[in-house]
């Protein structure tokens, strides 16, 4: 007598899916996730465009028609994992959310923010840098994914600059648009060349307190406090 069978759960649209379209079954997954591991693995130890599907399909201990199973080519592996990274933008929103940008506790929330920018950069840089160089040759999908991951700690820092600007903490004229527009991208090129402006001779604490000292003037419009 055949097994009873389950009626298959509905794919959503933000399952992962094989390359014909199939949302993979757990062990499905798991393979997925292997080689986007692998793949992460061989994009730090190698240049991007020398990484291979026969690389990182031994790397999995796969084949390459197993790779191929799952991601058409290298490039949209790499996609995925950038994908998978969009989402750490709504944890650096929530330090902006989660404080009153005055006194102490402003200056400490903009410090938290920078030094998390800069961990997060430090954990994923090889992704990152491509997300950079893909963005930079005009590739849509990428230049999407960056804005994506940018967007949401841009419109908090909107949000809370607005608010002081309501409280007579900076002038009219200010766009908070432009001003939140600009501590991102400060936030972002800053954590991609930290290991140049360290071999300026800049302290990596001291690097970082520069960071939350712009971020901190920049949203609630007082002077940043000096440290010891």
């Amino acid at each position: 007598m055949p097994e009873p069978t389950t009626s298959p759960a509905i794919p959503t649209e933000d399952e992962p899916r094989a390359v014909d379209g199939r949302v993979p079954g757990r062990r499905g997954m798991a393979t997925r996730r292997r080689l986007l591991e692998c793949t992460a693995a061989m994009v730090r130890r190698n240049a991007y465009r020398d990484v291979k599907v026969v690389d990182i399909a031994r790397e999995a201990g796969t084949s390459p028609a197993t790779f191929y199973q799952y991601f058409p080519d290298v490039e949209s592996a790499v996609l995925a994992l950038a994908e998978d990274l969009t989402e750490e933008g709504k944890r650096f929103a929530e330090l902006v959310t989660t404080t009153t940008w005055r006194g102490a506790d402003g200056f400490e929330a903009a410090n938290e923010l920078a030094g998390a920018y800069l961990r997060f950069w430090d954990e994923h840089r090889p992704v990152l840098k491509v997300i950079d160089l893909a963005t930079s040759e005009g590739d849509a999908r990428f230049r999407d994914l960056r804005t994506s991951f940018l967007a949401d700690t841009a419109q908090a820092l909107r949000d809370a600059i607005s608010r002081m600007q309501i409280d007579g903490r900076h002038p009219d004229s200010m766009d908070p648009a432009a001003m939140s527009g600009v501590l991102v991208s400060m936030l972002a090129n800053v954590a991609a060349h930290r290991r140049g402006l360290e071999e300026w001779g800049v302290a990596p604490s001291a690097l970082q307190d520069a960071m939350a000292r712009v971020i901190f003037w920049a949203v609630s419009g007082q002077k940043p406090r000096q440290t010891a």
